[in-house]
């Protein structure tokens, strides 16, 4: 078992964090601040450097590399802020991958191809006022109508809805009940009958737009269907990735953390010494790299053993939990050790600890993952409705 990331890892790794290093900060200062993504300018750049095709197929212009690869970068954009890094995410782990996988050929060849120039985000549309954790419960329906297939419903919590130029749609044939039903359509945003909802005000997250989505009698052609009924098993197995991507992110967060209180403690001098020469500083600093080392080493383990297929769904669900709460733990005892510093916004840590709750909300809550891993070792679901 080899633990060393190749040369051509290595190299990656060290080019995404120079760019990231260099060019990012002021941009994550303007998306805290603004609260707008990336400009479509940006997006050019992040195209022109490769880093939102690492691991898409090179049919469609990407790399065609391993997802770990591609989460070698994630992390270095994630390190500098949330608002940087969510394209890299997005074209990354997020649904583009599962137009990749289940798109009709004509759909995947104009949107994936789109998706590695930066011309395209795709959204994912899951969450709806009654439907978050209790998925199988959405009530979002799609009914096939000739050459069409018609969407009625809302969704909620559509990280991207406004900004994104597609949607992959969850939603419920022909009234089938329970996950037997639900399929996933694509939607383009300029499809009459999408509209959008205000945007959401977030505790973090700046950067990434957030709002409900309204689909009333939206139609689109037939060959925009990614699944239809009976297929649940096969978008939540897209998903995992996804969910390594939130793991990745999150992982980001407290890895840049980290390495911005680590600077601190060497240059900050209270007593006649460096904060670092106290013994209760040396203790909680090697805490903090010892957690964001093996939320690390989980990541890998799980995007090593997929390669360029889908993680395996404990794997994933262990990452997630592990980075989730990890990054919680490292930005706040960051901040902690920054003292006044770290709560000022001018320096960038308390954003941090704003952007670290994030993850273990979205993409399946911290607690699920736990009841869904618990599932996994004893062998059978637990009936959450009994």
């Amino acid at each position: 078992m080899d633990f060393n990331l190749t040369d051509d890892q290595r190299q990656l790794q060290e080019s995404a964090r120079r760019f990231a290093q260099a060019e990012l900060p002021a941009l994550a200062i303007e998306t805290e601040e603004t609260g707008h993504p990336v400009s479509d300018t940006w997006m050019a750049r992040y195209a022109d450097l490769g880093v939102l095709g690492v691991n898409t197929r090179e049919e469609h212009g990407g790399l065609g590399l391993p997802h770990l690869d591609a989460f070698l970068v994630m992390e270095e954009f994630a390190k500098v802020s949330v608002g940087v890094a969510f394209p890299v995410f997005e074209t990354s782990a997020g649904p583009v991958r599962i137009v990749e996988a289940l798109g009709h050929p004509d759909l995947a060849a104009r949107v994936v191809p789109a998706s590695v120039q930066g011309k395209m985000l795709v959204a994912i549309c899951m969450s709806e006022p009654g439907a978050g954790t209790a998925l199988t419960d959405l009530r979002t329906t799609a009914r096939i109508d000739g050459d069409e297939i018609v969407i009625n419903g809302s969704k909620r919590w559509c990280s991207g809805a406004g900004h994104s130029q597609g949607y992959v749609v969850f939603c419920r044939f022909d009234d089938t009940p329970g996950a037997k039903g639900i399929g996933a359509v694509f939607v383009d945003k300029d499809t009459r009958g999408l509209t959008f909802g205000p945007a959401e005000r977030l505790m973090g997250f700046r950067g990434v737009p957030s709002a409900d989505i309204m689909l009333d009698e939206v139609r689109v052609p037939r060959e925009h269907m990614l699944v239809g009924a009976g297929g649940f098993s096969q978008l939540m197995g897209l998903f995992n990735l996804e969910r390594l991507g939130n793991a990745t992110m999150a992982m980001g967060v407290a890895a840049g953390a980290l390495e911005q209180v680590q600077a601190y403690v060497q240059e900050r001098s209270q007593f006649g010494k460096e904060i670092i020469d106290f013994q209760a500083v040396q203790m909680r600093l090697a805490e903090m790299a010892i957690k964001v080392e093996a939320s690390r080493l989980m990541i890998h383990r799980a995007a090593a053993n997929a390669g360029t297929g889908l993680p395996k769904s404990d794997e994933a669900a262990m990452a997630k939990c592990m980075a989730n709460e990890i990054t919680r733990e490292v930005t706040t005892a960051a901040m902690q050790l920054m003292g006044g510093y770290g709560y000022a916004r001018e320096y960038g840590m308390e954003r941090r600890v704003r952007d670290s709750f994030g993850w273990g909300i979205a993409g399946g809550s911290i607690d699920i993952q736990k009841v869904n891993i618990a599932a996994g070792l004893v062998g059978r679901r637990f009936n959450q409705r009994g």
